[in-house]
């Protein structure tokens, strides 16, 4: 880990620390926390040392005086990656988990240090071999290219063993029967087979499990920015809120490497930390996240409506948030799904970007999201060209972001669309464009619009005709972001009309809540 790591606190921070944990001491060899440990406490340095090593004993990195361990999974209650090991006498002070939770929401400026520190640390994670979770399955299973997917959206650290590139997983398959593959080894040992996205988040402690039957004020489906924006307002005016996410929570935002033009952020911000800092805020006014759980069914009711989940799970709720956001369309060519996952990709986290460095790469789209994607992997040394089909990347592309691919070097090519991709057994050589010129790439980042995520819904509301939810006078409704029935609202990129800007989706979402209590009869703060 590079050392903007391991930055150190102040006196005045520890001083905080110490009134809400308390001090402990380790010998030398004494093992603070291992991998495969359900929790750890915050553990912020006095005197001594500590040593961070992998699950095979590599030293990852060493924190001394006044430095502090811990990653993402401190807050989210992730089973532990990585094993912490005193290598000198220590005097420390431990901060139980839900005693840190309780400070952040007080102290703002540890708050700053502790998040932004725990978010680069977990991308540091993902991009090294080793830890987390270990996927073992081949690269022509559509379940193995499932899982690997959704780690990534996770930003879960895992590596992928394929029995054609790994001798270790060759004899996994030896010695298992095929159907049972792929196999997912958790932090610890424990071992499972063809598992949903949810088994391996419920055995990880990731996320609520939810009963049977939930019945709350306000339930949110969708868990991007639209859907964290009514989640904070919501649960912060006193409904009983409840947020329903598919994948991961942060939905296409958090995937964004930096989003530089939302308010108050001059410097900009990751989309991992501005939903981290979502998801906080949320849970300190006590709304409650689900995922992943898949809405799969909407029954419109008088006073209740329901909404039906995989699993055999439903929620009860007097009001009812579409905020499911939209998904990337695939391009339409051949052979698709034998590069998907291995050269084909629709984010670029800090894997893809160690993937990528001094290749050539190709990322397709014209809209904000494609150019932060060719910006974030050019920065790492990729040789990037961005293509869109457009003649003039202005009309989608906002303009601070056409400067920024000049001065990171990537080739724009203009009315440029991919006919034909070229390569073997999963990795890419070249993309065929439609006037037949032929372009060398290894990997290919696609962001090509999107289509929303409503097909679940059938037609409990009115949808456009490319499916696109209908809200206020277009669906014969009062409010603005009401549906065509009443209690049922759409906020954010699922709403037909909506501007696609991640501010604009949490105006939208903490609105909602204001037509909700208009609904309940209930009057509203004044902010």
């Amino acid at each position: 880990m590079a050392e903007s790591l391991s930055p150190v606190l102040d006196a005045s921070q520890l001083e905080t620390l110490a009134e809400h944990g308390e001090e402990r001491t380790a010998e030398s060899g004494e093992t603070l926390y291992a991998v495969g440990d359900r929790s750890y406490p915050f553990i912020a340095i006095l005197e001594g040392e500590a040593a961070i090593r992998d699950p095979a004993g590599a030293e990852v990195v060493r924190h001394g005086p006044s430095g502090f361990l811990g990653e993402m999974n401190l807050l989210t209650g992730q089973t532990v990656f990585l094993t912490a090991v005193a290598t000198e006498p220590m005097r420390y002070i431990a901060v139980e988990r839900e005693a840190l939770r309780g400070l952040l929401f007080e102290d703002g400026s540890l708050a700053d240090l502790l998040l932004s520190t725990f978010v680069r640390r977990r991308e540091a994670l993902q991009g090294r071999e080793g830890i987390g979770i270990e996927i073992v399955g081949p690269r022509a299973s559509e379940e193995t290219r499932r899982i690997i997917e959704w780690a990534k959206r996770a930003r879960l650290p895992h590596t992928w063993l394929d029995p054609e590139h790994s001798q270790v997983a060759a004899d996994v398959l030896a010695t298992v029967d095929e159907t049972k593959l792929p196999l997912v080894r958790l932090p610890g040992g424990r071992v499972l087979s063809r598992p949903s996205n949810g088994e391996i988040s419920r055995a990880l402690g990731i996320g609520l499990e939810l009963a049977p039957r939930e019945e709350v004020d306000l339930v949110v489906i969708g868990g991007g920015p639209a859907g964290l924006g009514a989640a904070v307002y919501g649960a912060s005016e006193g409904l009983d809120t409840l947020v329903i996410e598919s994948t991961v929570l942060g939905g296409q935002a958090g995937a964004s490497r930096r989003i530089e033009n939302y308010l108050g952020f001059p410097a900009g911000i990751s989309g991992t930390e501005l939903t981290s800092r979502a998801v906080t805020q949320a849970r300190k006014f006590h709304a409650r996240t689900a995922t992943p759980y898949r809405a799969v069914a909407l029954e419109p009711g008088d006073e209740r409506h329901l909404v039906r989940l995989d699993g055999d799970h439903d929620v009860s709720a007097r009001a009812v948030l579409l905020a499911t956001g939209a998904d990337y369309r695939r391009l339409p060519v051949d052979r698709l799904e034998d590069f998907e996952g291995l050269s084909v990709f629709y984010a670029a986290g800090p894997p893809e970007a160690h993937l990528c460095g001094a290749k050539r790469v190709g990322v397709i789209g014209g809209g904000n999201s494609a150019a932060q994607a060719a910006i974030w992997l050019a920065r790492g040394g990729a040789l990037v060209t961005l293509l869109h089909r457009r003649a003039d990347l202005r009309e989608t592309m906002s303009f601070y972001l056409i400067e920024d691919l000049e001065r990171y070097g990537v080739a724009v090519r203009a009315r440029s669309e991919v006919a034909e991709l070229q390569g073997e057994d999963g990795e890419l050589e070249a993309v065929t464009l439609k006037d037949g010129e032929r372009v060398p790439v290894s990997f290919l980042f696609c962001f090509l619009g999107a289509a929303p995520c409503t097909d679940w819904v059938g037609d409990a509301v009115a949808r456009d005709e490319d499916g696109f939810i209908l809200t206020g006078a277009e669906a014969g409704a009062e409010g603005l972001l009401e549906t065509s029935v009443p209690g049922i609202y759409a906020a954010g990129d699922v709403r037909a009309g909506s501007i696609k800007r991640c501010a604009t989706a949490v105006g939208e979402g903490a609105a909602v809540v204001r037509f909700v209590h208009e609904r309940f009869g209930v009057p509203t703060a004044v902010a």
